[in-house]
């Protein structure tokens, strides 16, 4: 993957790894990548930490590494939460010099690095994220602070906001529901402003998101 010409060191191989299970055909039957048992459609997600790789688990193999630190595996929760206020002006977000109004965070367990994502027809591009912006929004949103490394992200959806046809969106959702977006985005873009089918994939994806989160309010405290 390449920003202004110049490869990001370490990410391409990762970005490429997470856009083909963006856009794996889904097989009638699909099996476990751990043991090879089969598991239904709404099934359990690893992460390989080193690699940025997701991988379909049975829940018992996913089960193995719910609690384990320090493992090459993580297992990719489940559970999407919608904040019912969030503390980000249109200024703030155009410090963070994201060219499009929708993008997920997340933070790299190994190097502690984090990642500010946007979907493109190409698939998932990295913004290269001024860090004293982003410091200034999780202190004004200190639920931030807690964001699982590596399998939990900040997903923003705010094309509604600058439409002027709805509020914009914050969610924490696991990092293979920004991945599914992504491949969506991926599969459904057509011309230049991807066409009206994407944009139906787009909203049915948030509508769903919505319809499935738990609503959580902020902190009083830093």
């Amino acid at each position: 993957m390449t920003i202004g010409g110049d490869t990001l060191p370490g990410t391409a191989q990762a970005f490429e790894n997470l856009r083909q299970f963006a856009r794996r055909p889904r097989r009638r039957e699909e099996h476990c990548e751990l043991c090879n048992a089969e598991v239904p459609a709404a099934h359990a997600h690893l992460i390989q930490v080193l690699h940025r790789k997701l991988l379909c688990t049975c829940d018992a193999c996913a089960l193995l590494f719910t609690s384990n630190t320090g493992t090459r595996y993580k297992r990719v929760p489940r559970g999407v939460r919608r904040f019912a206020t969030f503390n980000l002006t249109d200024a703030e977000w155009d410090a963070l010099m994201i060219p499009i109004n929708l993008a997920f965070f997340f933070q790299h367990s190994i190097d502690s690095r984090l990642s500010a994502l946007y979907p493109s027809p190409a698939g998932a591009t990295e913004s290269l994220l001024p860090l004293q912006a982003w410091n200034s929004i999780v202190d004004a949103n200190p639920l931030l602070r807690h964001l699982e490394p590596d399998v939990e992200a900040l997903l923003v959806n705010r094309v509604g906001h600058v439409r002027g046809s709805s509020p914009a969106d914050y969610y924490i959702v696991p990092i293979d529901a920004c991945y599914k977006l992504v491949g969506l985005i991926r599969i459904h873009w057509r011309g230049f402003s991807g066409g009206t089918e994407v944009w139906q994939e787009i909203g049915s994806f948030f509508e769903d998101l919505r319809a499935r989160s738990f609503v959580i309010a902020q902190e009083t405290h830093a």
